[in-house]
């Protein structure tokens, strides 16, 4: 079957091609240029999606909770909805473990619901750079609401969750007190919370802590509130949604989402001119000198700071 160019690719995705969708989300997977290509061209069709990180410990309801939300927005608003499921986890497969996806299985059929698991491959940033990629893939594709949920709360998912318009950090009852919240940064980079499994005893103590956690903090613009949600049954569910709106609508009327935006797209080209330089001052030295070098730090004969200047000695020369 011939292979179609990135350009057609993206126009047919604008116009609502899911299957060249799949394909622009798998080249971005891999990186390299034609994730670059398929990213230059994605920018220009994008910029007005509501992007909502979803992110807590394993175990907290939030693939079961953000199907809920698919199923109110599609029936509540008819609003498309695409949902990037983030796993950093699986380095073996190299792809993403495909439970969420198992659990919002229902919507399968749904046209106006797009879900797909993914995980860094072979990126050359990682999922630093792999995920605003795709969310800018999927921007592109016309979905007003693109929710990213990570599996966990190790940094990797916290920054990935973080970067998003709107973060929502889930808790359960007995998760935990305000100090391991704020261990994890979640304090930091939430702008809902939600103790999920509320139905559960421990709901009271979970809000306290968080409250007490929130009171250490000034909130000039937003501060988060705390929504209970049973998310097998849907109990609260539209009131989060709400909620999300609602944080959305304060945002743009301070001027702060703009400059989220804005930042999110400074911290990205900030990591890919990183990376890109990390990949020409290794190729200037050689494999071989690298090796070397590494082989003497090991030895302590040579620290990192004067490695790194024997690097980047003829770099740029």
């Amino acid at each position: 079957m011939r292979s179609r160019p990135v350009p057609e690719l993206v126009e047919a995705a604008v116009g609502g091609d899911r299957l060249a969708l799949a394909r622009l989300l798998s080249l971005v997977e891999r990186g390299g240029d034609p994730a670059r290509e398929v990213s230059s061209l994605a920018f220009t069709h994008g910029g007005t999606a509501h992007t909502v990180g979803v992110t807590g410990a394993p175990g907290a309801g939030k693939s079961t909770l953000t199907d809920q939300v698919i199923h109110h927005v599609r029936k509540a608003q008819d609003s498309q909805v695409a949902v990037l499921a983030v796993d950093p986890s699986s380095p073996k497969s190299g792809g993403a473990f495909l439970g969420d996806r198992v659990r919002m299985q229902d919507h399968a059929t749904d046209a106006g619901v797009f879900i797909r698991s993914m995980a860094s491959r072979g990126h050359l940033g990682g999922l630093a750079l792999a995920t605003p990629e795709a969310i800018r893939v999927l921007d592109a594709s016309g979905f007003p609401l693109v929710i990213v949920e990570t599996v966990g709360v190790g940094q990797v998912e916290i920054e990935v969750a973080g970067a998003a318009d709107t973060t929502v950090v889930v808790v359960n009852p007995g998760w935990g007190d305000a100090i391991q919240a704020n261990k994890a940064g979640l304090i930091e980079v939430a702008d809902i919370f939600v103790i999920n499994k509320s139905d559960r005893p421990g709901s009271e103590e979970v809000e306290r802590d968080l409250n007490w956690a929130l009171d250490q903090t000034m909130w000039p613009v937003w501060r988060p509130p705390i929504l209970r949600t049973v998310g097998s049954t849907g109990e609260g569910v539209p009131e989060l949604v709400g909620v999300v709106a609602e944080h959305k609508a304060t945002l743009e009327r301070s001027g702060e989402l703009a400059e989220r935006r804005t930042k999110r797209l400074t911290d990205e080209l900030a990591e890919i001119v990183a990376r890109r330089l990390e990949q020409k001052a290794l190729a200037t030295v050689g494999e071989s000198r690298f090796d070397a070098l590494r082989a003497e730090m090991a030895a302590r004969r040579l620290d990192p700071h004067t490695a790194a200047d024997q690097i980047l000695a003829n770099f740029g020369s």
